[in-house]
């Protein structure tokens, strides 16, 4: 008798599992059906756009109007657009609810450089992404990277240079990133890649900047600027920072 008392026991106490189980899988099928019916895509609002319009932006995201706002993965659209527009380097999405989709252009590539390359001028960009493809003839209007051959060029797709130059591609990325950080990008007529033991770089018009491959290029840059900024080149002046060593050598040009 107390083993079949024990055992309806213990059988009220499996139902009673399964009953809170099952409420707990109808609760939450129910909020997921609300999400699903209520939440979805009204609205997508862009801002901090330069490069590209709105209607641009919106259409890269690949949301329609009607989707799940609730379920919407933000890193796939901000992938979307990264892809679709190379110019668009940083993004912030966030959902606004119950149906608006906030974009928001956070950084864009605003001084791509050139490779001049079987007549086209590829335009790399800081991050190293070649976001544009121009008429070879356009390049002068940009600074322009030489010296180099990219391998099967693509817009949207990271620059790659052949095997044997693969410190001279590291080197120019790591020199790329330092001059954006540093907002000194827009100051660079060219980088050349000729020399297997020196890379060099003409700057703001007037002068050859000469840097080791593999250096820290933020420490070069710096030391640069400070040389620019203490008062002894004078605005007339043109010539060679040296920056090979620990030390900053300037030689002004004769004549």
């Amino acid at each position: 008798m107390a083993r079949r008392r024990h055992s309806n026991r213990r059988r009220r106490g499996s139902f009673g599992f399964l009953y809170k189980l099952l409420s707990t899988l109808v609760i939450c099928g129910v909020i997921v059906a609300a999400l699903t019916l209520f939440f979805r895509v009204d609205a997508i609002i862009v801002t901090g756009e330069e490069k590209y319009t709105a209607e641009e932006i919106i259409a890269a995201t690949g949301v329609e109007q009607g989707d799940n706002l609730f379920l919407l993965n933000k890193w796939n659209v901000d992938n979307n657009i990264k892809k679709a527009l190379p110019y668009v380097e940083d993004t912030r999405i966030n959902k606004k609810l119950p149906d608006v989709l906030l974009v928001e252009i956070v950084k864009e590539c605003r001084t791509p450089l050139a490779v001049v390359q079987d007549g086209s001028a590829w335009m790399v960009s800081a991050r190293g992404m070649i976001v544009e493809q121009l008429p070879a003839a356009r390049a002068s209007a940009y600074g322009v990277i030489d010296s180099c051959k990219l391998l099967s060029p693509s817009v949207g797709t990271p620059i790659a240079l052949a095997t044997e130059y693969a410190t001279q591609q590291s080197s120019l990325l790591a020199l790329l990133a330092a001059l954006d950080e540093a907002g000194m990008l827009d100051q660079v007529d060219g980088i050349h890649l000729d020399s297997l033991s020196v890379l060099s770089m003409d700057y703001a018009e007037r002068f050859r900047v000469e840097m080791p491959y593999g250096a820290d290029y933020a420490l070069k840059l710096k030391a640069l600027r400070l040389s620019l900024e203490d008062g002894k080149i004078q605005e007339n002046m043109t010539g060679t920072f040296d920056l090979m060593q620990d030390e900053t050598y300037f030689r002004p040009n004769m004549g």
